[in-house]
């Protein structure tokens, strides 16, 4: 009895030493997923110390539309306030991803590398994933010089409270201050570690601060961009701008606000999905993207042209292009294909039409179409602060415009050729 008693014990003992292990580990790595990283070293330089800041809000999915849609009562008062255009005009395809890169770049997603969510590389022979760390975490996927790394290479702080290509050395730089994407982290704690930011001694203090924000991108997929969710995740993002702004303001410093977004939000045809056409032989092509923006990569180049012909011959709702006829205003061509990232084929299924190749559930709402010919897909943009003029409406533009924007912001010389236009520079500063 005395035996069976003991090795009862022992393998409890067993058990609860390694559910207390897996406990610990379970904390230390929401820790270190929680943290902040800090570069030790760097401060601003004298001349950079006088230089005005930036804080640069993105709110994923918020529609051009929406703040008046859904009466975002204190989003609309800013916008009032300073300046607002009547839409933001993403890349294609109009994706979290590509948009974001591009706005940090100011290049088009051909000219940066990020073509896509999900694409592959012919060179590497491999794929970028979005959801995949390793891949997002590696600087090889990222071209440009994205604007916190602009700022860090002139000696002038910047933080990141997540974007795209924030967790990456890019040309071998984080940005000072900056976390991995987490969502775990309540808004309330993010908002104070901004005022902290700028609490710090002025050669601590960073000039250049991203803001992410989710939950309108992630209500519109889940239940459309008319839902009830959508208008409570405006809302939410409303009344996280709002705080922000007024703890901000809290701390006496002069701060420009730009609040945008990536793309907007459609409700397709989701009952009827394409089909995958029947010209189409997937075993001698890679395919690179889904529902709205289908590229093929060819295995034997040989396979291109008879494959083109055919898909343009059945036909159906979608537009079929060659990686040379690419129309321009998608910047996606041959010519524009510097990391030979673009496909051989391109496929665009017409409004309100979508592919399901993969035979995945669909969301009810979704993005990604030719911002050309669907609105819905279009962004948000706003910006106030003591630089920007004020009563302002202005027609709609690129976003790759935003990164000569901040950069002027901020003093800081853009140092390679950039996609974006000054155009929006003269307009909307005073």
């Amino acid at each position: 009895m005395g035996l069976a008693l003991a090795i009862a014990l022992l393998r409890f003992m067993k058990k609860f030493i390694l559910s207390s292990i897996l406990l610990a580990c379970a904390v230390l790595c929401f820790a270190q997923d929680t943290a902040q990283r800090v570069i030790p070293g760097r401060k601003n330089s004298l001349a950079q110390q006088q230089k005005p800041y930036v804080v640069l809000i993105s709110a994923d999915g918020f529609r051009y539309d929406y703040a008046d849609k859904y009466n975002a009562e204190h989003l609309l008062a800013f916008g009032k306030a300073g300046v607002r255009s009547s839409s933001m005009i993403p890349v294609l395809p109009s994706s979290t991803y590509p948009n974001h890169y591009a706005m940090a770049t100011g290049l088009y997603p051909a000219h940066n590398g990020i073509v896509q969510n999900i694409f592959y590389d012919r060179k590497l022979k491999r794929y970028y994933d979005s959801g995949e760390k390793k891949e997002t975490q590696n600087p090889v996927w990222y071209h440009g010089t994205p604007l916190w790394v602009l700022a860090e290479q002139q000696h002038m702080l910047a933080a990141n409270f997540y974007w795209v290509g924030s967790e990456t050395p890019i040309q071998g730089t984080y940005a000072t201050y900056y976390y991995p994407h987490n969502e775990k982290i309540p808004i309330h704690n993010r908002i104070q570690d901004v005022v902290n930011w700028l609490k710090l001694p002025a050669e601590k203090r960073p000039h250049l601060i991203t803001f992410y924000l989710p939950p309108v991108d992630d209500a519109g997929h889940d239940f459309g961009p008319n839902s009830q969710q959508v208008i409570d995740a405006v809302h939410n993002v409303d009344s996280t701008v709002y705080e922000l702004d007024k703890a901000v303001k809290a701390t006496g410093l002069k701060v420009n606000f730009i609040f945008v977004s990536d793309h907007g939000m459609g409700q397709p045809d989701t009952g009827h999905p394409l089909p995958t056409p029947a010209a189409l032989d997937t075993s001698k092509f890679i395919i690179s993207g889904d529902r709205m923006v289908v590229e093929l990569i060819a295995k034997n180049p040989a396979d291109i042209q008879p494959t083109y012909q055919a898909l343009k011959k059945e036909g159906g709702d979608y537009d079929v292009y060659l990686r040379d006829s690419i129309p321009a205003h998608l910047h996606r061509s041959t010519a524009d294909d510097r990391f030979n990232r673009i496909g051989d084929i391109l496929l665009l299924p017409h409004w309100p039409k979508l592919f399901n190749i993969y035979n995945r559930k669909l969301d009810k709402g979704q993005h990604g179409y030719d911002p050309a010919v669907v609105k819905d897909v279009h962004a948000i943009f706003m910006a106030w602060g003591p630089a920007f003029r004020q009563h302002l409406q202005i027609e709609a533009f690129p976003n790759v415009d935003i990164y000569p924007l901040v950069a002027e912001l901020l003093g800081l010389k853009i140092t390679g050729k950039v996609d974006g236009s000054k155009a929006l520079v003269s307009k909307v500063l005073r």
